[in-house]
């Protein structure tokens, strides 16, 4: 009998920045309510995780657009 063994984040990498940011920030809440079973805590901390990891690498995609169009307008000829 083999198992299933899904990702129950596989969902965060298509998520828009702000999309991300609004769960983790209600995931945070979950947490410190202190409500959850252990189960519970540690599913809600492996999204939380999942959840930064994307807010970052949309934070690092931001970061590496605004430094190159920094860069184009430095090497732009001065007038």
């Amino acid at each position: 009998m083999s198992e299933k063994t899904e990702n129950p984040n596989a969902d965060v990498a298509k998520m828009t920045y702000e999309q991300a940011r609004d769960q983790l920030l209600q995931v945070v809440a979950n947490l410190e309510q202190g409500s959850a079973t252990l189960e519970e805590s540690m599913a809600l901390w492996e999204r939380g995780e999942a959840l930064a990891a994307q807010c970052e690498k949309w934070l690092s995609g931001a970061k590496e657009r605004l430094d190159s169009a920094l860069a184009a307008k430095k090497a732009e000829p001065k007038q």
